[in-house]
């Protein structure tokens, strides 16, 4: 999802302001014995993962994995499973033929956002038998956090808390860091001259520091030799930096050096060097994930950092709201009932108008949706909006949000004015799985992951089980960037179509605007950059912290960023610093 949800923390978590002050110089000789970096794990699993068999049996039809096996009825063409003790399921179509079960795998809700996942997952027929095999691949689940810890000059100790998959230690704000024996406390900024509140307490034992934090208890342990906490191991990697061109995959990706598509790159390659060397001095410092270049259809730059890697999947957040943008361009190209102007409340009423219908709900189209400016009562900037993303998933009285979405009010006429709201792309998920028939997940693997030669993503589901379109699909980095290069294509990839060009126009397009500088079109934002002695116009997919994907078709230029400043201001660095400054100067020939 793109929010970042509630992040409190766990419930053996002590929180106080009452503990009374102690000698800071007796305090600080005992705290400064854990200076240093500090770093922790959890992992939730899923352990349900592997093979997967369905074979046919006397009574019927069934699936067996890891030793757990469910029986798995076969409804025309349609097999689907859930194995006892919510170990996860599966739902897929037998093709013609017999030869493939294609489907996807749900795995359980992860710890980390309490959400399910689809993932795509193909079974073979094996030899002339009735048994089909293929591979689970679902989401890991895990949390990884970082504890700083300083010296100041009257011996106290700072800290600070990072969190790389979603920025936990922006919302628990640690400050500061106290020992008392082999009792561990985590304190906020201290106020009016008073100790901050106690916001996690821990113990110190045998070199492990173990505090409860989001999740469960951490156990931390230094890790002053080398650290995914910095950008590449350790302060200072920069200068050994050597620049590689990317690795050619059975991606579609063709791959050249800078130089080929008239680039520079020892430009790249001090813009590389910047980021290995971005000082990790607070909870606000820029984290980048991965940075990938493309010029002429070509990947020239692929660098990951702080353990990131190509094969490692990312949260895309609000950025695939552009995917949504995508799926419905692809089913449209691919002649299913449903256009731009498909009235919403007659497509999702079965075709025909609702009785008693707000006028202004009578003339909601799929390009109010695609555009924010449906009118309905939703705000994502406004936490008592009713349409609030985090208000919509943090209810439990509807568990289908479609539902909830077309029973919010219109405050205004659609197409009035823009509004930034997360239900908006996910009902135009609705009208598609309506107007169409068939699961969202099937949708896009048939009509974009296969043509664009995407083979793993994991997509996020509401709890009816359907996919959620208003952001958070995990992808792998460069499957993600080829969003950006199909719009430059004018809605090809390799030759193939997958939407036309007057949708791929019209998505990149200035349609509506959210203040002077950022204009949208269909889920795509349209911004103007500074290049040489003018300006360049590019477009982009944009996402919760610091995930873009940006192209400038005159430069028949794209780049992709993903990075872990969630709900951070330090997230608009990208379109707003980098790119200008960095990747713009090393294009030499226009």
């Amino acid at each position: 999802m793109t929010r970042v949800g509630h992040l409190s923390l766990a419930a053996g978590i002590a929180i106080s302001s009452a503990v009374a002050p102690r000698d800071t110089a007796a305090q600080g000789t005992d705290a400064q014995t854990l200076a240093g970096l500090w770093e922790a794990k959890l992992r939730f699993g899923p352990d349900t993962r592997g093979p997967l068999t369905i074979e046919r049996v006397a009574a019927g039809w069934r699936a067996e994995i890891l030793g757990r096996s469910a029986l798995a009825p076969l409804a025309g063409d349609t097999v689907a499973f859930e194995l006892p003790g919510d170990h996860g399921g599966f739902r897929g179509v037998l093709t013609p033929g017999g030869r493939r079960i294609v489907g996807h795998w749900i795995q359980r809700a992860t710890a980390t956002s309490g959400t399910r996942y689809a993932s795509p997952a193909t079974l073979a027929r094996v030899d002339t038998v009735e048994r089909w095999r293929g591979v689970v691949d679902p989401l890991d689940d895990e949390f990884t956090m970082y504890l700083k810890v300083e010296s100041n000059a009257d011996g106290s100790m700072r800290a600070f808390l990072r969190n790389p998959e979603r920025n936990v230690g922006r919302f628990t704000r640690v400050a500061a860091l106290e020992r008392e024996g082999q009792t561990v406390r985590l304190r906020a900024t201290a106020e009016d001259g008073a100790p901050g509140r106690v916001l996690a307490e821990g113990v110190l034992r045998d070199g492990t520091l173990s505090i409860p934090l989001r999740g469960g208890t951490y156990d931390f342990r230094r890790a002053d030799e080398a650290s995914d906490f910095y950008p590449r191991s350790r302060p200072g990697a920069g200068t050994g930096y050597v620049y590689r061109m990317p690795e050619r995959r059975d991606d579609g990706w063709p791959v050249a050096t800078p130089e080929d598509v008239g680039r520079s790159g020892a430009v790249l390659e001090a813009f590389v060097r910047m980021i290995i060397d971005t000082p990790i001095d607070g909870v606000s410092a820029p984290e980048i994930h991965g940075v990938l270049i493309a010029r002429h259809g070509r990947l020239v730059l692929e660098e990951y950092f702080h353990g990131e890697h190509r094969d490692k999947p990312h949260d895309t957040r609000s950025a695939a709201k552009s995917l949504t943008a995508t799926l419905v361009g692809a089913a449209i190209h691919a002649s299913l009932p449903l256009s731009a102007r498909s009235p919403v409340y007659e497509v999702m009423n079965g075709g025909v108008m609702p009785a008693g219908l707000d006028a202004r709900k009578r003339d909601l189209t799929v390009e109010h949706l695609l555009t924010m400016s449906s009118g309905l009562d939703c705000d994502d900037a406004d936490p008592n909006s009713p349409g609030n993303e985090d208000a919509v998933a943090e209810q439990t009285a509807e568990p289908n949000w479609w539902t909830l979405t077309l029973a919010l009010n219109m405050v205004r006429q659609p197409g009035e004015r823009a509004v930034y709201c997360s239900v908006q792309p996910n009902l135009v998920g609705g009208v598609l799985r309506t107007a169409a028939g068939r699961s969202l997940p099937d949708l896009f693997h048939e009509l974009v992951a296969e043509p664009l030669d995407i083979h793993r993503y994991w997509m996020n589901l509401m709890p009816t089980g359907e996919a959620y379109m208003g952001g958070g699909v995990r992808m792998l980095p460069r499957d993600f960037m080829k969003l950006g290069q199909l719009m430059v294509n004018g809605g090809t990839w390799r030759g193939r179509r997958i939407v036309t060009a007057e949708w791929a126009k019209r998505s990149t397009s200035p349609l509506v605007s959210f203040g002077p500088r950022l204009r949208y079109g269909y889920f795509w934002w349209i911004i103007d950059l500074p290049y040489r002695e003018g300006t360049v116009q590019a477009f982009y997919a944009g996402g919760n912290g610091g995930q873009v994907v940006m192209a400038i078709p005159a430069l028949d230029l794209v780049v992709a960023a993903y990075g872990g400043n969630y709900s951070d201001p330090v997230m608009f660095q990208t379109q707003e610093r980098l790119i200008p400054e960095h990747v713009l100067p090393a294009v030499l020939v226009p």
